[in-house]
């Protein structure tokens, strides 16, 4: 049987950055595995940052996305069941970050996946920085991506005091009590060391950390949420424009609504640029390589008004179409 493993937290917790240290470890005790990509988007900007696993000797799938609910389901289905057949002793699935879980557990136990796949661990990841008020829908998804994990992993605690971690997981708890969850996380469950002094027997709990089974209420708002991603394909936007561009669009939810992430990549001179934004930590680096493509990810998103701030003039002709972002999704005009 394979062991698959998925990897949740919501939007802009750091899932891909822990996935990477998470599957190098695999790899180093000698395991084949794949990382499945499984996400709404039709860009899928974390397979492009995974493009590293690919060359030590990981395997990368996608699920591709522009598609409804059902559709993708079904499309998560007939990607496990092709994987199944490959020799893999582990697959790890990143899901959205506005993915529910239950999606997960139902197809495990399915015919014909049960067949090939058991349950490894969910391993839950929450930036120590949460905020303390979000909205019920973004409390839902926290839950639902929680409840079930057999060990929270917290990003960034190197950044926040004792005292703000410790709210955020008395965030989690409020909101597990909100949707009926009877699951209330301790210290033990959550692993709040800094990733760079991960050891090994870090990993071994978290590959070892199950499933905790906990029911909570389920709503299906997956269609109806208020959620969205714009993203915008070859957009000549220097990189210090890209920065004050980040710092006006999480400074004013009034304006452009509530942005949750940025993330893409960026040609200048030569040199490709990963850029990674989120209300607590936003970062530019030099990468090896990548796509002219850069996402915005949030809730109740003003459409128009991002793209009036981040489309030059000179280039709105091109990439607008009928009032609509150009997102990728129609042919290219």
């Amino acid at each position: 049987m394979i062991k698959i493993d998925l990897v949740t937290g919501f939007l802009g917790s750091g899932k891909t950055t822990f996935i990477r240290k998470y599957a190098a470890h695999l790899m180093n005790l000698g395991l084949k595995i794949a990382i499945l990509e499984n996400d709404y988007g039709a860009v899928n900007i974390d397979m492009l940052l995974l493009k590293e696993l690919e060359e030590a000797g990981c395997e990368l799938e996608m699920i591709a996305g522009g598609c409804d609910y059902d559709c993708h389901v079904r499309r998560f289905r007939t990607k496990l069941i092709s994987m199944a057949m490959r020799g893999f002793d582990r697959v790890i699935v990143e899901p959205s970050g506005i993915f529910d879980a239950d999606e997960f557990f139902d197809l495990l136990h399915e015919d014909p996946v049960d067949r090939w796949y058991e349950a490894g661990s969910v391993i839950g990841i929450v930036d120590a920085g949460l905020p303390d008020e979000m909205s019920r829908e973004s409390d839902y998804f926290l839950v639902s991506q929680i409840a079930n994990a057999g060990v929270v992993v917290m990003s960034r605690t190197q950044e926040y005091p004792a005292g703000r971690r410790a709210a955020t997981i008395g965030h989690i708890n409020r909101a597990l009590g909100e949707f009926q969850c009877d699951r209330v996380l301790s210290k033990a469950d959550v692993i709040t060391k800094n990733w760079d002094q991960f050891e090994d027997s870090d990993f071994e709990k978290m590959m070892n950390a199950g499933i905790c089974p906990a029911d909570h209420l389920k709503l299906r708002i997956l269609d109806e949420n208020g959620f969205s991603t714009l993203y915008f394909l070859n957009i000549p936007l220097p990189l210090n424009e890209l920065e004050r561009i980040a710092e006006e669009l999480f400074s004013d939810e009034g304006r452009y609504g509530r942005v949750i992430r940025m993330k893409g990549f960026h040609q200048e001179n030569g040199t490709w640029y990963e850029m990674n934004a989120a209300h607590s930590e936003r970062t530019i680096k030099e990468c090896a390589g990548g796509q002219e493509v850069f996402l915005i990810i949030g809730e109740k998103l003003e459409q128009n008004a991002i793209a009036d701030r981040v489309i030059p003039k000179e280039l709105r002709e091109k990439v607008w179409h009928n009032g609509q972002v150009y997102n990728g999704s129609d042919q290219d005009r």
